[in-house]
């Protein structure tokens, strides 16, 4: 097989109508970022593991279902936080893989500001997919899949 590499950068804004603090908290809380992250993506969640702090990883393991693309297989996200400032910005270098086949590794920045009627988060995310990866395009409608999952979070 040819080795490539598909290099891409995408921006996602997103105005959510609540407080900047809750927010950011959907990303920095374990609980709650399992809530709508790791718990909305169709598939059996086997391990989700965050120690949100710079320096620090956060581990998401899940098994797609039989009737998926993948079944039965495992898609695993292993993220480093490089940069955090609290309320502000969070940095983080991350890769997934299939079935211990790493396809993807990207640097992510989620930016929170304040806006009239809430939070404008601002997500960048600049990746390198692998061969056999899938691809900018289904990673950036992945991520605006998340920040609904965010949205729906932070409207209970």
């Amino acid at each position: 097989m040819e080795r490539t590499v598909t290099h891409s950068t995408f921006v996602i804004e997103r105005n959510y109508p609540s407080p900047l603090e809750r927010v950011y908290a959907a990303f920095a809380d374990p609980a709650r970022k399992r809530r709508w992250y790791a718990e909305s993506g169709g598939r059996d969640l086997l391990k989700f593991e965050s120690d949100f702090r710079v320096g620090g990883s956060e581990h998401t393991l899940s098994r797609f279902p039989n009737a998926s693309p993948f079944p039965g297989q495992t898609l695993s996200s292993n993220v480093n936080y490089q940069d955090i400032v609290e309320h502000r910005r969070i940095v983080m270098a991350y890769t997934m893989s299939i079935a211990d086949r790493r396809f993807s590794a990207s640097l992510a920045t989620i930016e929170f500001l304040p806006a009239q009627d809430g939070t404008l988060l601002i997500f960048t995310d600049q990746g390198a997919f692998f061969e056999g990866a899938d691809g900018p395009q289904m990673r950036e409608a992945g991520w605006r899949k998340l920040l609904d999952s965010l949205a729906q979070s932070l409207a209970q």
